[in-house]
């Protein structure tokens, strides 16, 4: 895995940044009257309608972000309301608002670059109470799941991972995959950035509601993408499968898979220039079984580095808002006061969004935080380092930042507003040196869960958050030396809501 060919990573990575990446048009123009249809409709296909139970949970949503449920959980089946609810907490709509020349948009549990919602999920499961064995979609249009394929097809999954161990006995897995030209269409070949980033938020509300609800899970990046297209019956040119998250555990070993037929069709998305999504997506793609494993192999190597130990972060007593009220609260928010945070919700926050998940793909977060503060109360004005070892922060230097806080993120008075913005950055040649290109994958996804768990923490808190787009090589060189060898994944800004 050490030789790995990166260029294809490296390519994309430099031709997306901001401001004059090769990949992108500075003419390019996006009007929201031209945005492309949120859902994925499919002719002449049955519908299930399901369940919805959105009572909340006794478990806080400060806790829920902080649990790490482990894989090893003894026998764990969920059944149709328990995928009910991990489904509309996830990726379902929530609100709808209306706007003047617009019309109602609606509006989903998990927020999304530009409103453009291009993250499908997919669901292959055995028999379970409530939901007979097969292959569905999931339609958050009127909460119901399409039928693709009856049967228990869940081996033909667990092969494509090389049988990674927990999918070998899971009742649920779902798969996310990502619609390229839905969000292409205003943000170009950067899309692929934001698959990643769309996917990760809704992933950390999943992975939230999996932990109220008990259920064991494992989030999974190493499989044949081949495979997994093939058995969702997906035109890889326009939409492709991004992840796999293992849901509970079940004695039961998985069955002999009946034979794959024709898949019902979809209606046709936008058609469009995509040959830079297209390219990185194949670069970094596994082609058999055995890339998956020597790939999976590979990933006991700690790609990241510990700091120093400089000033101790506080942590006070929180509101314990269940997650079911947050997710149904949460928003991004579009305008911030200049008002301070207190130093203690910003500790929480970080401390409750960093912790490790189950996966195939690391042991602890690879990306490293930082961020600058505007205006919280009990620490200074400046940029700081967050060591996640001893949840304390290192200054790396005063000063008043709020304009350079608004210029990194795209000249926008979102993150010069915030009270902190907050950067996302890894060491990406290690990365992809341990990973290979689709290391590339790994390094935006873990970024991403990290910063969905922040902005359900903000909601919990009473809070806002928003998530933006920066100037890749501007932020590397802010917050030098200390990150000279790094590259930015996400970014996120963090503040008190202004009043309207």
């Amino acid at each position: 895995m050490k030789n790995y060919e990166t260029e294809a990573a490296w390519q994309y990575h430099d031709g997306t940044k901001h401001p004059n990446g090769i990949l992108l048009s500075r003419s390019h123009m996006y009007h929201p009257a031209n945005r492309p249809t949120p859902y994925k409709t499919y002719k002449d296909a049955a519908q299930i309608k399901l369940p919805l139970d959105k009572r909340s949970s006794v478990i806080s949503a400060l806790d829920a972000i902080a649990i790490n449920t482990k894989s090893e959980c003894g026998n764990i089946v969920p059944d149709i309301n328990v995928l009910s609810r991990t489904l509309f907490f996830s990726g379902g709509i929530t609100k709808t608002l209306k706007f003047p020349s617009l019309g109602e948009i609606e509006f989903r549990a998990a927020s999304c670059t530009g409103a453009l919602y291009h993250i499908e999920i997919y669901i292959v499961c055995a028999n379970i109470s409530g939901l007979e064995a097969g292959v569905y979609h999931f339609n958050p249009q009127n909460l119901s799941l399409t039928i693709l394929r009856k049967g228990d097809y869940r081996k033909i999954l667990a092969n494509a991972t090389a049988n990674e161990p927990f999918t070998s006995y899971a009742p649920i897995m779902l798969v996310f995959t990502d619609m390229f030209s839905r969000n292409a269409v205003k943000y170009q070949a950067r899309e692929y950035r934001h698959a990643f980033w769309d996917c990760g938020t809704i992933l950390s509300n999943a992975l939230a509601m999996s932990n109220i609800q008990k259920m064991s899970y494992k989030l999974i990046l190493g499989f044949v993408d081949s495979e997994i297209n093939s058995l969702l019956g997906l035109d890889v040119k326009k939409e492709a499968a991004l992840a796999i998250l293992s849901l509970g555990n079940s004695s039961q070993e998985l069955p002999i898979p009946p034979p794959l037929s024709d898949i019902a069709k979809a209606e046709p998305e936008q058609d469009m220039n995509l040959f830079a999504i297209n390219e990185i997506h194949a670069s970094s793609s596994l082609t058999n079984h055995q890339e998956v494993s020597s790939w999976r192999k590979q990933n006991t190597e700690h790609v990241y580095q510990k700091s120093v130990k400089l000033i101790e972060s506080m942590e006070s007593a929180f509101p314990k808002d269940s997650l079911e009220t947050v997710i149904l609260r949460r928003g991004s928010t579009r305008k911030f006061s200049h008002s301070s945070i207190s130093l203690e919700q910003l500790s929480t926050i970080l401390k409750r969004s960093t912790g490790r998940i189950a996966s195939d793909f690391e042991e602890e977060s690879i990306n490293d935080i930082y961020f600058i503060v505007n205006a919280v109360d009990g620490l200074e004005q400046g940029s700081y380092f967050y060591n996640k070892e001893h949840g304390s922060f290192e200054i790396l230097q005063k000063g008043n930042f709020r304009d350079a806080s608004g210029h990194l993120g795209l000249d926008q008075n979102l993150p010069h507003d915030a009270s902190v913005t907050i950067f996302f950055m890894t060491n990406l040649q290690k990365i992809l040196g341990c990973f290979g290109n689709r290391g590339y994958r790994v390094a935006q996804l873990d970024a991403s869960i990290m910063g969905g768990r922040m902005y359900l923490a903000s909601y919990a808190l009473h809070i806002g958050a928003t998530g933006l787009t920066f100037y890749d090589d501007e932020v590397t060189e802010f917050f030098s030396p200390h990150a000279s060898n790094k590259n930015t994944m996400f970014m996120i800004a963090i503040g008190k809501k202004a009043k309207s």
